[in-house]
């Protein structure tokens, strides 16, 4: 079982330019469909003035929910390249926007994956990259005479308390590391 993923810990933002147009790149850490849904939405309207916002993400420590979104530009030239680079560093939760501001001059199949994939890889290298412990939530129902019992596993295994409850019977929900699923078994 996978314990830990590789992702960045702060948004970044990088920038390329070719013939005049510019592409300007901004990777996030992200960790819903949802949120990504609203930060392209902030992006759209930030720079709609822009011809295209194209983007890719990357989401589970599994890495099979994943998108790559060209907008307008042609198949395969601009959220490819975008999710090659979050490929190539192996990051998960994560996304990449790479708006193009285009100033007349056409770039081409090839000029365009390559700015692409430049304008990403920018916003990468200037991303710090973490690697995080997995987690999950789990809700403990007991007697309070286990009261200190589980406490002593909380500290132990340094895990959270998001919730508790101590009305009749003693209830924690606790996020805990997922290399210490054995211990919450």
């Amino acid at each position: 079982m996978q314990e830990t993923i590789t992702t960045i810990s702060t948004p970044s933002n990088g920038l390329y330019k070719d013939k005049g147009s510019r592409f300007l790149s901004f990777a996030e850490p992200v960790d819903s469909v949802e949120q990504i849904k609203q930060r392209l939405d902030y992006y759209r309207h930030k720079y709609f003035d822009a011809r295209h916002v194209c983007y890719a993400y990357m989401l589970g420590a599994e890495r099979v929910n994943f998108r790559a979104n060209d907008d307008g530009e042609p198949s395969g030239t601009a959220g490819r390249p975008i999710l090659g680079q979050i490929n190539s560093k192996q990051l998960t939760n994560v996304m990449v926007v790479v708006v193009r501001y285009f100033w007349g001059i056409l770039l081409g199949t090839s000029g365009l994956i390559v700015a692409y994939r430049e304008a990403t890889k920018d916003a990468l290298c200037n991303a710090d990259i973490i690697t995080k412990d997995l987690t999950r939530t789990i809700t403990l129902r007991f007697p309070y005479e286990k009261m200190s019992e589980k406490m002593k596993l909380v500290r132990d295994t340094d895990s959270r308390i998001l919730k508790e409850d101590f009305d009749g019977q003693c209830i924690l929900t606790i996020e805990y590391k997922v290399k210490h699923e054995h211990r919450f078994q």
